[in-house]
Parts: structure tokens; C-alpha cells; sequence
């Protein structure tokens, strides 16, 4: 459970300052703090003090008197707090974050399905093409560009996005057309294969 609050908070802001406190550190979750430096870990009981320097507590105990004592804790210390696997102790939940360059979409179950958040995120992992990212980067590029105020500014990227649903209403349009010419053109061909056998 450790390991995977760790990489949710980690994978969407890298340079978050975490501290560790537990008993024991499983090799997995030493290993993967190596490579962050901003990471520290207390091989310790814990104790309330632990949270005097906190902005924000993450629990991830199996131990259910453990989980309320660090809850009071940080209750007492205006601290918002996060128990892995119980969602009527949190204050907040971690969602699920697909990211494809500078987009992030944000998957939430308020922690009554993480397994459900997860799996959403593969689908979409898999099916948004990573080139999200270049047209984004597109979008960006192009709303520097304009002036005036906010509502000018969505106006006029309403236009210019606009040709991307016309260009898409005229293909089909010209579809129907191709379609429409095809059956005529059938249609003729039985009547004159009809006259011919007159």
C-alpha cells in the first residue's frame, strides 16, 4: 500500500518533499525511494510529534488503531489526512492520473473502488494516442498568440476549433453524396440491364 501511495503522489509531482516513518521499510519501498533524494525515511514507531513539520498526512498501515491515532493527530494539527483502504477515515483520496505529456486526467471512485480507478486508467492509458500531447502543445502555442480579454479569447479558439467539426460534417456530407451517386448509378444500370431484356 505504501508503494502505490508513493508513486501516486510521486508520478504526478515529482519533486514533493516526503518523509517515512514506519518500523519497518519493505526492500521494494527503499529501492524505489532511491532514486529521489527529497525522500527521508525514519526507521521508527510512530509517534504524534512525527507530524509537527507536516503539510499532509498519508497512512498506510494495516494496523485500524494505528490509522485513528495518526488521524486525531493530524486532525489536531488542521492536517488532512489519507488512509490507504479506508475511505470513511479520509479527508481526501488519491485518484487515478493518466497522463499523456502536459494532460492529466484525474480518475476518482472517492475511494469506494480503487480497483475500478485503476483499471479506467489503463483503458485510457492505452486508448488516448501520446500525440494528445503535441496538439495540446499546438492549442498552447496558438492561444499565446491572441489578445483581448477572456471571453474574446475563448470566442475566437471556438472559431478556429470549429473548422474541426465542420471538416468532419462535410466528409460526411460528401459520404451521403458518394453514397446517393452509387445507388442512382445502380439503380440506372438494373433499368437499363431491365430494357435491354425487353
Amino acid at each position: 500500500m505504501a508503494l502505490e501511495k508513493l508513486s501516486a503522489v510521486l508520478t504526478n509531482s515529482p519533486q514533493t518533499r516526503i518523509t517515512i516513518i514506519a518500523k519497518d521499510v519493505l526492500p521494494e519501498v527503499r529501492d524505489y525511494c532511491s532514486v529521489f533524494p527529497q525522500i527521508t525515511i525514519y526507521e521508527q514507531a510512530f509517534a504524534d510529534s512525527c507530524l509537527d513539520n507536516a503539510n499532509l498526512v498519508i497512512a498506510a498501515t494495516n494496523d485500524n488503531k494505528l490509522n485513528e491515532q495518526i488521524k486525531l493527530a493530524a486532525h489536531q494539527r488542521n492536517l488532512l489526512v489519507n488512509i490507504a483502504d479506508k475511505p470513511d477515515l479520509c479527508d481526501f483520496y488519491l485518484g487515478s492520473i493518466v497522463r499523456k505529456g502536459d494532460l492529466k486526467i484525474a480518475i476518482s471512485t472517492n475511494g469506494k473502488s480503487p480497483t475500478t480507478a485503476k483499471r479506467l486508467k489503463e483503458v485510457l492509458s492505452e486508448a488516448l494516442p501520446y500525440e494528445l500531447d503535441t496538439t495540446l502543445q499546438q492549442m498552447n502555442a496558438l492561444r499565446n498568440t491572441l489578445t483581448g480579454n477572456f471571453a474574446e479569447k475563448v470566442k475566437k479558439l471556438n472559431e478556429i476549433t470549429s473548422v474541426l467539426t465542420e471538416s468532419e460534417q462535410e466528409q460526411k456530407q460528401n459520404f451521403n453524396w458518394v453514397i446517393w451517386v452509387v445507388l442512382l448509378a445502380a439503380m440506372i444500370f438494373i433499368m437499363a440491364l431491365a430494357i435491354k431484356k425487353l
